[in-house]
């Protein structure tokens, strides 16, 4: 297989029954469906839990109402058409509206949908305004999926980033590698324009999403080599993804693959609160188990993903539970004073983001912890 045929519609999947059809319609009438055969040979049709057919099918429980569409709150922090300035050091361009819409629990599923145009075609005012911010020195393409553009465009990104002298790494977030590795494999002209603009002092970024260790083929580990080889660097970040990854075996699975190929984990995600999701969630406590246990049989390169959540106040690493507490750490902070935060919140056993712990607080119990203080309310 060279080049996979692409599915955008249900009567294009031949293992669906009618009344799974009929059943799924109004789900990927609301949120973008987007598959390819190659990525539909990985699922074991025999099994309807599988977790391949999970990360990429519909599923009717999306239909539930939770969440929101911007749980991040993208929006305040869009200085520009399709660029992003949350972090002082960190611009994010999303520059690629061409629907991604594989991940079933995409954070930003809202890109996909009629009328949005948070994602744009030309992202030259997000580069004019990196030009002018000489405090970024690292941007990120993401989108949709980067990839999914022709390599003359994405190339015309980033030789322009590449002019703007502070700007030192490029960063592209792509499913590409697990979803359709022959869009690498098959075009030296990308790896071309990945060894010309990948430099000894200036790096490219591949941030590849492996959500389960049954995605790493023979195929997808050919694309992540020529990637190696063409001088970027490449990590590996996935949200927990209930009856995906959830089960520690699994998940040590995955870090202990990616270690042998030099994929280092990166970031573990909590699922975010997006409208649809909850059927992929996890709550966050049981979140900070599986990763501890998945850990635990892993050698110290395999185990050095954080989980973390993107909140709309920052990206915050969830670092661990006691009896009472649940405790956290912002890593990056749109506020550069929430960098210094050290926090715990009393334990929920039904949180599934820091909002729900902020809730449960008001009656309960909070700790701040501060230059050695500590300081609690009620």
């Amino acid at each position: 297989m060279t080049k996979p045929r692409y599915i955008t519609h249900l009567d294009q999947v031949p293992q669906l029954t009618p009344s799974e059809r009929e059943l799924l319609a109004p789900v990927v009438e609301k949120y973008a469906f987007r598959t390819n055969d190659y990525y539909q040979s990985l699922i074991r049709w025999d099994d309807p839990q599988d977790p391949i057919r999970r990360i990429i099918m519909p599923d009717v429980m999306e239909e539930m109402e939770w969440g929101e569409l911007d749980v991040s709150h993208e929006e305040d922090y869009t200085v520009a058409p399709g660029c992003q300035h949350k972090y002082r050091d960190t611009a994010v361009l999303l520059c690629n509206d061409v629907c991604g819409g594989y991940c079933r629990f995409c954070f930003r599923k809202r890109i996909f949908m009629d009328d949005n145009d948070e994602a744009v075609r030309d992202v030259s005012p997000g580069l004019e305004y990196i030009s002018r911010h000489l405090e970024i020195s690292n941007v990120l393409l993401s989108g949709g999926d980067p990839l999914l553009m022709s390599t003359r465009k994405l190339e015309g990104i980033i030789s322009r980033l590449r002019g703007i002298g502070h700007v030192k790494i490029i960063r592209i977030g792509t499913k590409i590698p697990a979803f359709n590795p022959f869009r690498i494999t098959g075009d030296p002209a990308l790896l071309e324009m990945i060894a010309r603009f990948s430099t000894p002092r200036r790096r490219i970024y591949i941030m590849a999403h492996f959500n389960h260790p049954r995605e790493l083929t023979d195929a997808a580990v050919e694309a992540l080599d020529l990637l190696h080889r063409a001088g970027a660097e490449i990590c590996n970040q996935t949200p927990l993804i209930r009856k995906v990854n959830d089960d520690p075996a699994v998940l040590g699975r995955l870090f202990k693959k990616l270690s042998f190929i030099g994929v280092p984990p990166y970031y573990v995600f909590q699922c975010r609160p997006t409208e649809g999701n909850l059927t992929y969630a996890v709550p966050v406590e049981k979140s900070i188990d599986i990763l501890d246990r998945a850990r635990r049989n892993c050698s110290g390169l395999a185990k050095r993903a954080r989980l973390t959540m993107s909140h709309h106040t920052g990206k915050i690493e969830v670092l661990a539970t006691d009896d009472r507490f649940v405790y956290f750490k912002y890593l990056r902070a749109a506020n550069p004073a929430d960098l210094e935060r050290f926090f715990a919140y009393r334990r929920n056993a039904d949180a599934y983001w820091l909002d729900d712990y902020e809730e449960f607080a008001a009656e309960r119990e909070f700790t701040d912890l501060r230059d050695g203080f500590t300081t609690e309310r009620r």
